[in-house]
């Protein structure tokens, strides 16, 4: 006699085998392209992330949406699993703010005992930085206006709002990159250009990669894979933008304004 279980056992696929193979390709290939200025190995393993990422992403798709093996069980350990990321995630730039406030609150002798340090122009907070907050904030309230449509049925006003959300990602990710083309120091300027371009450079990565979730979700949803009750997929990914949101109002308050 067989018993349903609430809870779905992943049946044996090759994404976790050739993920691991991804990420040692894209190491190697990194140390090979340092050291030889080869770009084959690290091109492959960026390929095989792709591979991977479409093809995991697509069967999780697919047992959510169509065959249903997402339950309330499921759902619960899926959020508590995203919970657990974004904690980890806030651990991760915590180690970047340490490094900042170690080298801000004590300057030491080589940089001349101030923050910033001699001969470093910080860039004016007020001018794209102030800019960037507002763009971010913004998407903020979108993504939640998404969200509350989305739980009263309305997919044409959720996809609308998803849409304003993801331009606002792009426009962000724009305005950065053309801050750091015009920063008036790089991150070989000793000890504040190396914790401003770590910190914000991730922060860049990780708005990119949001917005990559997001364009996900405007299709899902476009699609019809998403219901009033039953969109954890969209869910875990407006959590994230707001993380990405919290660390950007931190990393505007102590890198721009305060460091300054």
């Amino acid at each position: 006699m067989t018993t349903r279980s609430p809870f779905h056992l992943v049946e044996f696929r090759p994404w976790p085998f050739l993920g691991s193979l991804r990420a040692l390709f894209i190491t190697e290939g990194i140390a090979s392209w340092f050291h030889t200025g080869s770009t084959f190995t690290l091109m492959l393993g960026y390929s095989l992330m792709l591979l991977v990422i479409f093809n995991w992403w697509r069967d999780i798709r697919r047992e959510a949406a169509f065959q249903g093996f997402h339950t309330s069980y499921v759902i619960s350990g899926l959020r508590w699993g995203i919970l657990l990321f974004i904690t980890s995630e806030v651990l991760f730039f915590f180690a970047f703010f340490w490094a900042f406030f170690h080298s801000s609150l004590a300057p030491s002798v080589e940089i001349g005992c101030i923050w910033p340090p001699v001969g470093v122009n910080a860039i004016n907070p007020f001018s794209i930085p102030l800019l960037n907050t507002a763009i971010l904030l913004g998407s903020g309230v979108t993504i939640t206006w998404a969200h509350h449509r989305l739980i009263e049925g309305n997919n044409s006003q959720t996809s609308y709002a998803l849409l304003v959300t993801v331009l606002l990602g792009v426009y962000f990710s724009i305005l950065q990159a053309g801050e750091y083309f015009d920063a008036p120091f790089s991150i070989a300027d000793r000890a504040y250009g190396r914790t401003f371009f770590v910190a914000t450079g991730f922060h860049g990565l990780h708005v990119f990669i949001g917005t990559t979730f997001l364009t996900v979700c405007l299709l899902r949803n476009a699609s019809s894979h998403f219901s009033s009750h039953h969109h954890f997929g969209f869910e875990a990914r407006a959590w994230y933008w707001h993380f990405v949101d919290v660390v950007w109002i931190f990393l505007y308050i102590s890198l721009y304004w305060w460091g300054s």
